[in-house]
């Protein structure tokens, strides 16, 4: 299947996003405990990928005739 040209780029921000969000200086601001005692980094975690895949979804789902 051929993508239509302007998810190209879309796609590539996604990219770009997912590895900013995923960068270990960024994972280690959500590395701190909650207040009982786990670690905010798994929510961070399933949260960030979650959005990724969301856009990504959005973005090949898309209609271009909208």
């Amino acid at each position: 299947m051929i993508r239509p040209p302007s998810q190209t780029p879309r796609l590539i921000a996604v990219t770009l996003l997912a590895a900013l969000l995923f960068t270990p200086p960024l994972l280690g601001l959500f590395d701190r405990p909650l207040d009982n005692g786990l670690s905010s980094l798994s929510l961070y975690l399933f949260a960030a990928w979650g959005l990724v895949i969301l856009l990504a979804a959005l973005i090949l789902e898309r209609d271009d005739a909208e």
